[in-house]
């Protein structure tokens, strides 16, 4: 036993000083290279002299980085995060010139710009070197892993080992269609998922169906909270407020959360143990990172936003994603540089800010919430939940089937492939579950097709004046709106959400589904009230080629479905397949029917055409790849298990009922992942019910066990 610690701490020791001469000798180097950098005095040194300056700075720089980080990381809660890693460089740089002045006789030198970048690359090498050497070294590797278990069982007062249930990650590839995934893994994209698929023992797919609305706000608040009752779409206006509901908006994100959590009286999907990493809401979960509902709050924002700084906290991690960002921001340039020179169709603009906010979603995002992921699973958490938005992202600028995208799918999949590997490490086993809140249907847009925009035609059939030049419907992706947040900025209002005056209509966009309000019309307006007022404006709509069909209250049939033709079907009549839902495939019908029982459904539903033969849509908002209504791929996800666990067609249909035909809407997907985590943790019970302002529960635990909050997001990450 002696034996073995005298050759652990003498392992350590060498490994501290072949980082260090590494060092020295990139100090070296750079003194060498640049010239506003210096470890010599001015008459100049001997080679012995100036190694063992560098070698003295080396020492100082890498010993401040160690002491000083973990205080700067409590010290900058307050900065914006998306400002971080540009914090990080220039306070490594700073700690550089303050181990400089620490050589004796000042031989050390440099410019406060040429610091930076000295710390920077010294950062990365030292990191590289640490890595492989703890690569080449198992048993260390294992050894801190081991402490990392140890310390979170002294926290939480459990044994751990064999005896201890597995844990649950739950990883939501966000806007990838079941399609999109069985294509990738059997063209060798993704690797890791195919190896899944393939083991007998290994993992099994299923698709399930989505809500009319297709998108990650009523999706994932489904999934998460158990419920997404008056969620109508993306964005909507609500007339007794005044107010347009974003989804992607901390404000209407929390206000979203607190209505699930009051209907449901359940905290959420994660409220024993859990983590909600890079989510829309937060599933009740105790530990949070980039969650998008905790932003609108102060102290729960900041709070939220810790994953940033957790895995900013290491130089070496904010060089490694500030190169890989400027990388994809170069790649995203040359890649919509080459769709324009091809002409690619369909093609949408992709300049000003978006190849910042495409790094921002493939590249900071990712990372954030991988390493994120990581920490949990080292600190042992019972069920964690996270979403990558990277290929959602792409794919509404490039298109879902794109090489963009699949370049994407690809990098997407080394993720997983990490992540599976540090379950080989982790202090207790984890089952990986893979799914997504629904796919992506391509198509021109409809601007791009017609010339006009949803809003365009909407104020021409009301016989109002419609701008000569078409302007184009901004697109509201997650990943924008994440970057206002990060900015510390209020997401922006687009400009179809404001009223200019009582009388116009409100016409809103997602994806390929529009939402028509009148706001002076109090309650939900009828055909009888819109055809005295605008006689042209429903027909006009309804006989579009670009559009599929039209939903609407009518005072004296009820709620009905109008398409081309004067074609009138009350939707309790409705059937999929015949009449205007020909196109849109099983579901659809009660997709509708569902919807039309909200509070907040508006005036006028849209739903654009859908061509089963080429599965396109036509999106009203500036996207070539859409979701939010129906047609195609976008209401197809899926859902990727290990085997063993309970089927999701028993587990969606609740104990002692028969199993479902099939697994259609996120709550039916809660129940699913629901069933999986009790299957395994036992009974739920509430510990104490203080609730905060979002209805979430404070704590929850297993009978009988309780836990402690485990590490920081983002630590025990291997190198």
């Amino acid at each position: 036993m002696g034996d073995g610690r005298w050759r652990a701490a003498g392992s350590a020791l060498m490994r501290v000083i072949a980082v260090w001469a590494v060092s020295t000798l990139t100090m070296l180097a750079l003194a060498g290279i640049l010239p506003d950098f210096q470890l010599q005095s001015d008459d100049g040194d001997s080679i012995t002299k100036t190694a063992f300056t560098a070698a003295w700075g080396a020492g100082a720089f890498g010993l401040l980085s160690a002491l000083v980080w973990p205080v700067l990381v409590r010290a900058l809660l307050i900065v914006p995060a998306y400002f971080l890693g540009l914090l990080v460089f220039f306070l490594n740089g700073s700690l550089l010139l303050i181990a400089l002045r620490l050589i004796p006789d000042g031989r050390g030198a440099a410019d406060p710009e040429t610091a930076v970048v000295v710390a920077a690359v010294m950062s990365a090498v030292a990191s590289a070197t640490s890595t492989a050497l703890a690569v080449r070294d198992d048993n260390a590797y294992r050894r801190r892993l081991s402490r990392l278990a140890d310390r979170r069982r002294r926290r939480s007062g459990t044994d751990g080992g064999d005896g201890e249930p597995p844990g649950t990650v739950f990883i939501q590839l966000d806007g990838v269609g079941h399609d999109v995934l069985v294509q990738a893994a059997a063209e060798g994209l993704m690797p890791t998922v195919a190896r899944w698929l393939a083991d007998t023992d290994g993992h099994r797919l299923t698709p399930w169906r989505t809500d009319w609305s297709s998108q990650t706000g009523a999706s994932q608040l489904g999934i998460l909270h158990g419920s997404n009752h008056d969620v109508p779409a993306f964005r909507w206006y609500e007339k007794e407020t005044g107010d347009v509901m974003v989804s992607s908006r901390p404000a209407s994100a929390l206000e979203l959360q607190r209505r699930a959590v009051a209907r449901t009286r359940d905290g959420g999907l994660l409220t024993v143990d859990g983590a909600s990493r890079g989510n829309l809401f937060s599933g009740g979960a105790d530990q949070l990172a980039l969650v998008l509902s905790m932003a609108a709050r102060l102290g729960r924002g900041r709070r939220s936003r810790s994953g940033y700084f957790a895995y900013f906290s290491d130089p070496a991690n904010a060089v490694r994603t500030a190169g890989s960002f400027v990388a994809e921001v170069g790649r995203e340039i040359a890649q919509s540089t080459r769709a324009r020179l091809r002409k690619e169709t369909p093609r949408i603009k992709r300049g000003g800010l978006y190849p910042f906010i495409r790094a921002f979603a493939t590249v900071v995002e990712r990372d954030v919430v991988v390493a994120a992921v990581m920490g949990d699973m080292f600190a042992g958490r019972t069920a964690v939940y996270a979403d990558l938005v990277a290929y959602d992202e792409v794919a509404h600028h490039s298109g879902p089937r794109s090489r963009d995208a699949e370049k994407v799918l690809a990098r997407l999949d080394r993720s997983l492939a990490l992540i599976a590997k540090v379950t080989e490490h982790t202090p207790r086993s984890y089952r990986i579950v893979l799914l997504s809140d629904h796919g992506q249907s391509p198509g021109e847009t409809f601007a791009g097709v017609y010339g006009l925009t949803l809003k365009d035609l909407v104020r021409a059939g009301s016989g109002l004046p419609v701008p000569r030049r078409a302007q184009r419907t901004r697109s509201g992706s997650e990943a924008r709106d994440a970057v206002r947040i990060a900015l510390h900025r209020p997401v922006a209002e687009g400009e179809e959400a404001q009223v200019t005056k009582a009388s116009d209509p409100v016409v809103l966009a997602s994806g390929n589904l529009g939402l028509i309000s009148f706001p002076d019309i109090e309650g939900r307006a009828s055909t009888e009230q819109l055809d005295r007022r605008h006689p042209a404006l429903l027909g006009t709509l309804a006989n579009h080629p670009g559009i599929g069909f039209l939903l609407v209250r009518s005072e004296r049939h009820g709620s009905v479905v109008l398409g081309r033709d004067g074609v009138r079907i009350p939707v309790a009549e409705l059937v999929d397949g015949q009449g205007p839902l020909a196109p849109f495939g099983p579901g659809a019908a009660d997709a509708i029917r569902r919807t039309d029982t909200f509070p907040h459904v508006a005036d006028v539903m849209v739903n654009s055409m859908y061509d089963p033969v080429t599965g396109t849509v036509h999106a009203f908002e500036e996207q070539i790849g859409s979701h939010g209504g129906l047609g195609g791929d976008q209401s197809r996800p899926f859902l990727l298990w290990p085997r063993g666990m309970t089927d999701p067609l028993e587990a969606a249909a609740g104990e002692g009922e028969p199993r479902v035909a099939e697994l259609v809407g996120a709550e039916a997907v809660h129940r699913v992942l629901r069933c999986w985590l009790r299957e395994v943790s036992g009974p739920q019970v509430p510990v104490r019910q203080d609730r905060d302002p979002a209805g979430r529960t404070a704590r929850w635990t297993r009978r009988g066990q309780g836990r402690g909050s485990g590490a920081d997001a983002g630590t025990g990450a291997r190198g």
